[in-house]
């Protein structure tokens, strides 16, 4: 079904903006252009024999306008006393132009200039998917207020605001539906395939798309807190930051462009006092000063790890920085926290144990009418439970720490802890509470009526997740949580974890992750971003589950995994080593095509225009090879091989959760004591 585009949405061009921007807007692009043009001109008049000092003026032009920037950049650079490696590529063709070479010269400064050009455009790939997040925001919003709409700017919306977001516009805010149904595509912030049905009291993000229904939304963040702002910010940052190879890299080619200029010297005055002419031994000098440039190592790093980060974003998964990509891809072993991050954090009805003389479906409904007015998790959990309409419970009473009571059709009906005196439902509470569920005791007019079983229910991907952690790592996966030992050994043996830690308080998990880390293990630690602060920040990646909308979690996490997808975290450790794997790939290119020409030209006769070929290629080959991770079929390989299927396959993805019958497994649930807690 097609939807009509509101007037004053924003538009589609600014959504769909591509992620390359277009050439003409790049500054390096059109210096670039205009040399390539004179160079041209210049050879056109020389290969039809046209005047001499035409041909110059043109190739002079072709100087000026491709070597201009670099040339200023290398002074720049020269005046706070580091050389610059545009300064050594401006001299070696000045020095070319010396000799009377102008074309070569020319030559180098053209593909110098293209291939900065290029370098500019892949950079700034990135940097556009990062600003293409704040164009999702509209920058009108309809605010509704004494029964009238008015027009306001975005960012004036302060919270508290009611805001109408028609059929196929962007959400102005971060809000909560009021009144109204709709399908919602939350792929810019969450990299969820398929739009998800809101409803009242649902929320709803900032920049992402509204379907086909109309949404009342109360405003509860103003522009800047939203959560796209965020996952802008936390990417920019991200960008801006230099892995520790890029910094060691940097750290050198300083000392190493140093080194160059005291080889090319060598190379131009030891040929001398073997009787070598001059302009021979000036033109080897130029040609090893450029070929022995560290352009293409120093560009190794840095498009890998950032094209690794942008699409990580683009999946829902911010990672905070180069260096903690760089961590990500190095994990020895990954801690699992497990309520709200192995499983949903929230209870749900298990089992439904009735005494003799009651049935299953009467036990659930007297429970589910006297829960009705609760508005504890576990009342909650046991009328979601329930299928058919519920009796109106009257004299309702909840007793904290206890339960509650209420007048069902005529009986008092009670839901609470188990207690000593519970004889006739003592064997199914133990039996329940052995299994790491926690028990609640449904009683009729004073007796008991048998027992429900509660849990927090395992994410359907969990097992996936862990066996893919598993091969990542080479290592068990290990379980960090408060639980006790019977709630955490019945999820670890649903989802294959060998490893159970239970019963650790927040300062117990951050000091396991220390003893992780004493035995030589690079950990990763997965929580919910809340009471896995410390153990968070302890480790070497803290990932929060779920977190973008916790400040605590922005704090604390090295790694935000926006959408509650437990497969996203092999995913982004597979894409990790992906661009680990890139580096040393572009290492290796850079390393042994500057070895071969420097080899070349020291040992043999490397023509000037090859040479600078050779070297401007392997700079241009690097940088692309690195970009490839901005693909969006980057992520599917990383999936693929997270999941450990065979190269050109999908991955196999794990179906939606059966619906809660009376007798499906599932992992314990906070309680430790496996009692009821008001």
């Amino acid at each position: 079904m097609t939807v009509a585009q509101a007037p004053h949405s924003a538009p589609p061009s600014a959504a769909r903006r591509p992620l390359l921007p277009g050439w003409a807007e790049v500054p390096e692009v059109r210096w670039a252009a205009a040399s390539l043009a004179f160079f041209l001109a210049g050879g056109l008049v020389q290969l039809l024999d046209g005047p001499q000092f035409v041909a110059w003026a043109l190739y002079l032009c072709c100087y000026g306008t491709g070597g201009w920037e670099p040339a200023w950049a290398g002074v720049t650079a020269l005046r706070e006393r580091t050389l610059d490696v545009d300064l050594l590529m401006v001299l070696a063709a000045i020095g070319a132009l010396a000799l009377g070479q102008v074309f070569d010269g020319a030559l180098l400064i053209v593909i110098f200039a293209t291939s900065g050009a290029l370098e500019t455009v892949a950079t700034r790939r990135t940097a556009e998917a990062v600003r293409g997040l704040t164009d999702l925001t509209p920058e009108q919003a309809t605010v509704l207020a004494d029964g009238r709409e008015r027009e306001v700017a975005v960012a004036d919306l302060a919270v508290g605001d009611v805001v109408l977001v028609r059929p196929g516009e962007q959400v102005p805010a971060d809000g909560t539906v009021l009144d109204g149904g709709s399908d919602v595509d939350q792929a810019s912030i969450t990299g969820e395939p398929l739009p998800v049905d809101k409803a009242p009291g649902d929320e709803v993000w900032a920049g992402t798309a509204n379907g086909t229904g109309a949404l009342t939304v109360r405003v509860d963040r103003p522009a800047a807190d939203a959560v796209v702002a965020r996952i802008a910010s936390l990417v920019d940052e991200a960008s801006a930051t230099k892995a520790r190879t890029q910094l060691f890299i940097e750290k050198v080619e300083q000392r190493y462009s140093v080194g160059v200029v005291v080889a090319t010297l060598a190379v131009f005055g030891v040929p001398q006092l073997l009787g070598e002419p001059v302009r021979e031994a000036l033109l080897r000098a130029m040609t090893f000063m450029i070929v022995a440039s560290p352009c293409a190592i120093v560009l190794s790093t840095m498009p890998p790890l950032l094209s690794a980060i942008a699409t990580a974003s683009r999946h829902g998964v911010l990672v905070r920085s180069a260096v903690v990509l760089e961590r990500l891809g190095v994990t020895t072993v990954v801690g699992l926290d497990k309520t709200g991050t192995l499983t949903d954090g929230t209870p749900a009805v298990v089992a439904v144990r009735p005494l003799p003389g009651r049935t299953a479906d009467e036990l659930l409904a007297l429970a589910a009418a006297a829960e009705g007015p609760s508005e504890h998790p576990i009342g909650r959990a046991i009328v979601a439970a329930a299928r058919r309409p519920l009796d109106r419970a009257e004299d309702f009473r909840a007793a904290v720490g206890s339960g509650v009571s209420a007048t069902v059709a005529g009986r008092q009906v009670t839901v609470a802890a188990p207690t000593p005196a519970d004889g006739a439902v003592a064997a199914l509470v133990t039996e329940e509470q052995a299994a790491g569920r926690t028990a609640v005791v449904v009683g009729v007019d004073g007796r008991p009526a048998g027992v429900l079983a509660l849990a927090d229910r395992v994410r359907p991907e969990a097992a996936a997740a862990v066996a893919a952690l598993r091969r990542q790592t080479g290592t068990e996966p290990v379980l960090l949580t408060g639980d006790n030992a019977g709630a955490a050994r019945s999820l670890a043996d649903q989802v294959g974890l060998v490893d159970v830690r239970p019963g650790l308080l927040p300062e117990d998990k951050a000091a396991a992750v220390t003893e992780l880390q004493r035995a030589g293990h690079r950990v990763t630690l997965l929580g919910d971003g809340v009471n896995d602060a410390p153990a968070l920040a302890t480790a070497d990646v803290g990932v929060a589950m779920g977190g973008i909308g916790s400040d605590l979690a922005l704090r604390s996490a090295d790694v935000i995994v926006v959408r509650d997808d437990l497969a996203a975290l092999p995913t982004v450790i597979a894409l990790a080593r992906r661009a680990r794997r890139l580096v040393v790939q572009n290492l290796v290119i850079a390393g042994t095509v500057i070895t071969v020409l420097v080899a070349w030209d020291l040992f043999g006769s490397l023509p000037l225009p090859l040479g600078v070929a050779g070297h401007e290629g392997s700079t241009v080959l690097v940088a692309l090879n690195g970009l490839r991770l901005l693909r969006s079929s980057a992520w599917q390989a990383a999936a693929r091989e997270a999941a450990g299927d065979p190269p050109g396959q999908r991955p196999v993805r794990t179906s939606p959760a059966a619906t809660p019958s009376s007798t499906s497994p599932a992992a314990g649930t906070a309680t430790s004591h496996g009692a009821r807690s008001r």
